[in-house]
């Protein structure tokens, strides 16, 4: 009974939290919707010299936050999202002045048309309004994501992960730096002082406050989210990517993307976690040996084993499973069909990849595959916002609904209906 008292007292004090944040976010994006973009473009300016200024201090929370990981026994992918440094720091203030230099969507006409009784119609960009983002152990989501959503004209509400907690903080007051030095809201970016469960559920049920949801981390956070959320959702569950290797692929090539697309990073969401090889392909083997050279442990069907015995055996879990390690399976196919059936039945609509000098079997897959980023003779870890020049990103969508593939500005914005008469009055 004192338990379940003890709860209900936590849920209300999250409640009233995120109640206040929202009010005092709802009132500074009244504010970010009529500022002009040199005013929020400078405010970035500012936060990226206060990231500088203040990078020792950054770093030591950060050390803070990744000693403490380790103690809890973080896995090597997750201590690699959670971890800054001098040139990752760097990356980030960088990544703020990126996202200064990008075109303000906010007032943008979509299009105009003017109507046979003279009335004129125009769609116009016009911010969200409130965004909430919730994160788990990747610091840089805080500048990212609250340089977007300003950006943008919107108002944010960050909740970081606990083991991240110190590194946000340090990141969240360089932001605020560079909003009051520009003399906007403080409130515009703000950062849930608590770590506390609750504040999760308070922003999932805070509708008419937040105007929606942006996740980013792992499938359990996702799945509660989009489960939970009375507001609307932003998200990709899985990040299972494929790279399939055509049998009309060039043979250098297509070694060197499938290294690149599975071991660069292996905890990032664009990671191929399956590799589809065409039967016909020449010989795969080199492909095999040099992922297994890189410290990649592969698993395959016997036919794939039968190539290289240091080939583990995968199980039916292994074609539904984002490993976020280096780890990946491998199957043969028959062509581009069959490469595009096993996509469609174990895919997550994010990033897939074909290689191949083919032009007609790369527009096949290009157009038959329904993933928000389909590739060509590229590499699966380009599935970025900022490779797409979009500066930063705030996730990556993969329903179909309003934003699909990384979300950057143009994302964070929706749009209303100015109609410009003169006199006209229906009949």
């Amino acid at each position: 009974m004192a338990t379940a008292a003890l709860d209900r007292a936590d849920t209300l004090d999250a409640e009233a939290l995120i109640f206040d944040m929202g009010r005092r976010a709802r009132a500074a994006a009244a504010v970010l919707a009529a500022t002009p973009t040199a005013r929020k473009a400078e405010a970035l300016r500012h936060a990226a010299a206060a990231l500088r200024a203040t990078q020792a201090d950054i770093l030591a929370a950060n050390a803070e936050d990744v000693a403490k990981g380790k103690a809890n026994g973080l896995t090597a992918a997750l201590l690699d999202r959670l971890t800054l440094d001098p040139a990752r720091l760097e990356g980030v203030a960088k990544g703020l002045e990126a996202v200064a230099a990008l075109p303000d969507p906010a007032g943008e006409v979509i299009d105009e048309r003017t109507r046979p009784n003279g009335l004129i119609l125009r769609r116009v960009r016009v911010p969200l309004g409130v965004v909430g983002i919730i994160y788990e152990s990747r610091p840089n989501v805080t500048a990212d994501a609250g340089a977007l959503s300003m950006m943008a004209g919107n108002a944010c509400i960050l909740r970081g992960g606990s083991e991240a907690i110190a590194s946000s903080r340090a990141i969240h007051k360089a932001l605020v730096t560079g909003l009051e030095q520009a003399g906007l809201p403080a409130d515009a970016i703000q950062l849930v002082p608590v770590t506390d469960r609750a504040a999760v559920g308070a922003m999932l049920g805070a509708a008419g406050l937040i105007d929606i949801i942006v996740p980013r981390g792992g499938k359990g956070l996702v799945a509660r989210v989009q489960a939970e959320a009375k507001v609307p959702v932003l998200a990709h569950l899985d990040g299972l990517c494929h790279t399939y290797i055509d049998g009309a692929a060039d043979a250098e090539m297509a070694l060197t993307l499938a290294v690149n697309a599975k071991m660069r990073r292996t905890g990032i969401c664009g990671a191929t976690e399956t590799l589809l090889i065409d039967r016909a392909f020449a010989d795969p083997r080199p492909i095999l040996s040099a992922l297994i050279d890189k410290g990649c442990e592969l698993r395959g069907s016997d036919e794939v084993r039968a190539l290289d015995p240091r080939i583990l055996c995968a199980d039916e879990a292994d074609w539904d499973t984002e490993y976020l390690d280096a780890i990946l399976s491998v199957a043969f196919v028959d062509g581009v069909d069959a490469a595009m059936a096993h996509i469609a039945q174990h895919g997550s609509h994010h990033t897939d990849a074909i290689v191949t000098e083919d032009a007609e079997t790369a527009a096949t897959f290009l157009n038959g595959v329904d993933s928000a980023i389909v590739m060509w003779n590229a590499s699966t870890q380009f599935a970025d916002g900022g490779e797409f020049g979009l500066g930063a990103e705030i996730g990556i969508s993969t329903g179909r609904l309003h934003a699909r593939g990384p979300v950057a500005l143009e994302g964070l914005t929706t749009y209303k209906w100015q109609v410009i008469g003169t006199g006209q009055a229906r009949a």
